[in-house]
């Protein structure tokens, strides 16, 4: 029978069951481990559980997979890993209209061709980015169950134009982990307690937890994650994926749950550095909505000059005082570190940032300061029916609620937040200050000009460490701080397993080095495709090196 002899929805039907057969099938031996690029049976494309953006585009293009089909069988993966089987709790929910709209960007890739990379291809947003849409947007917080955003963000605007499904929201740390000194990243009251698929008693880190699981879980294609410091880069470590955390005004913050509008960024997550540098090109842009973006570059195609050989005589700093803090990550980033001058950069070691460590105390005053304001002003947007109004608000509903909402931790730094003063204040005004000055002219600058670097690199993090809902999370060690506070770039690659859990090595750099930072992050990962799919153990293999 000839392709044009099929009823749209038989054939429909037919494409979702081929295209499970790549690896949703597996998800009902969701404990098996399996054999990473294995081909389709029936087809030559890779196998679900790595297929890459360009994978799936060469599908659709050829006719042998619609976004509709696509779409069912990341719906029928959610179901089958994320609710039930190892039950990950990534995505707090689907957007019902995710199969309208990806049958409607089939019809109009037919009549018009593609829009663009990201045409058809199914994305999960983190719920702190708003969608006027059928799916709410909470923060993971019963405070803000039911509200939906009278308007996209913009970067969920600039998805849509792009021609991506936006398939739902993911899970994150509630309030994106600003809530309390002793909160388990992952965990929201929405959502549950988000789970590490490569060793399911772990902890997936956060906040963008639930980007990050979902996208190494191949439960989408690509993921919106969103930093304040270490939210983006330290779920994609923990996970195994590519995170880049942008410079503060490359993409718009109109839309987003906030922190603190001094940091706050959103960003790509996936399991490629190709495939974060495309979604960045489409996440960028100028926004009249959001001044810091004037500053910007606006657009740009950030997989123009991907190169194997990028390495060969880049000057890249060994931020050397992040080290020392377990001794098989020091083994994994020393062989990363032989990888970089086996390609041919030239490494300055050590090229350590100055003042790293002393604005810690100094960053949570301005995030505490900006925390009360910034979380006005975002109510403020949702008009009247927003359903709290103020930080004092949710405090309230939180202690209303508290069966719900503070079974395991409290909400002592939203009191600490709430007792703050206006942005005039001058406690505010001289801790923002110094952290722009001890981060950015006499931190981050001061050593690129010193050793004429191109990048700096550092370990993103430890292994995943045991969820603990008693006492909270048990961080290991981490270099995100700096080019947060900076509000610089920062990018997160695999770098390699401890007991089988991953390990990012971390490039970062001044402003606006998103392109030379992702360059060399594409030839480190192209010189070791370290890289493996989850294998949903129930706790970490101790036997793995």
């Amino acid at each position: 029978m000839s392709d044009h002899a099929f009823d749209g929805r038989e054939r429909a039907r037919v494409e979702r069951r081929e295209f499970l057969r790549m690896g949703a099938a597996g998800a009902a031996a969701a404990l098996t481990p399996r054999r990473v690029g294995a081909a389709v049976p029936g087809t030559s494309a890779v196998a679900l559980e790595e297929a890459t953006v360009a994978d799936l585009q060469r599908r659709m293009t050829e006719g042998a997979l619609s976004s509709a089909a696509l779409t069912e069988a990341y719906l029928e993966r959610i179901r089958a890993l994320d609710r039930q089987g190892p039950s990950l709790r990534s995505v707090i929910e689907t957007n019902p209209d995710a199969p309208a709209i990806a049958a409607s960007l089939d019809q109009e890739r037919k009549e018009r061709g593609p829009r663009g990379p990201l045409h058809g291809v199914p994305v999960l947003l983190k719920d702190n980015v708003d969608t006027a849409d059928r799916t709410t947007t909470t923060a993971g917080s019963r405070a803000l169950a039911g509200s939906v955003a009278p308007r996209d963000a913009f970067v969920a605007r600039r998805l849509r134009e792009a021609g991506a499904v936006l398939l739902g929201k993911a899970n994150l740390s509630e309030w994106a982990n600003i809530r309390s000194t002793r909160s388990s990243s992952g965990w929201s009251a929405r959502g549950g307690q988000c789970r590490n698929p490569y060793a399911l008693d772990r902890n997936p880190c956060g906040s963008s937890s639930g980007s990050a699981v979902a996208v190494s879980a191949n439960l989408c294609a690509l993921a919106v994650g969103t930093e304040t410091d270490g939210s983006i880069v330290c779920p994609s470590s923990a996970n195994g994926i590519v995170g880049i955390k942008p410079t503060l005004g490359l993409v718009s913050r109109q839309g987003i749950i906030p922190i603190a509008h001094s940091q706050d960024t959103a960003g790509p997550m996936a399991r490629t550095v190709r495939d974060a540098a495309l979604m960045l090109g489409v996440l960028a842009g100028v926004d009249p909505g959001d001044a810091a973006t004037a500053e910007g570059r606006g657009r740009a195609d950030y997989t123009e000059g991907l190169d194997r050989a990028a390495l060969r005589g880049a000057r890249i700093g060994v931020h050397r005082k992040a080290f020392g803090f377990h001794r098989d990550v020091d083994r994994v980033l020393e062989g990363a570190l032989d990888v970089l001058r086996r390609e041919g950069a030239v490494l300055v070691d050590p090229a350590d940032v100055p003042h790293a460590g002393e604005y810690d105390e100094s960053q949570l005053e301005v995030l505490l300061y900006e925390l009360k304001a910034d979380l006005a002003a975002y109510f403020a947007s949702l008009g009247p029916r927003a359903p709290v109004k103020t930080l004092a608000d949710v405090i309230a509903f939180n202690d209303a609620h508290r069966a719900e909402e503070m079974p395991y931790f409290g909400q002592e730094l939203f009191l600490q937040a709430e007792a703050k003063g206006p942005l005039t204040d001058q406690a505010y005004l001289d801790a923002l200050a110094r952290n722009r000055r001890l981060s950015r002219t006499e931190g981050i600058d001061a050593v690129m000009d010193q050793h004429r670097l191109d990048a700096i690199v550092a370990p993103t993090g430890g292994p995943a460490w045991l969820t603990d809902l008693v006492n909270g999370d048990h961080f290991g060690g981490g270099s995100s701080t700096a080019p947060a506070v900076a509000g610089y770039p920062n990018l997160s690659v695999p770098a390699g397993h401890v007991f089988g859990l991953p390990i990012g090595l971390s490039f970062f750099g001044r402003a606006w080095s998103e392109g030379a930072l992702i360059r060399l992050a594409y030839a480190f990962e192209q010189a070791t495709s370290v890289r493996r799919p989850p294998r949903y153990l129930p706790t970490a293999d101790l036997g793995a090196p």
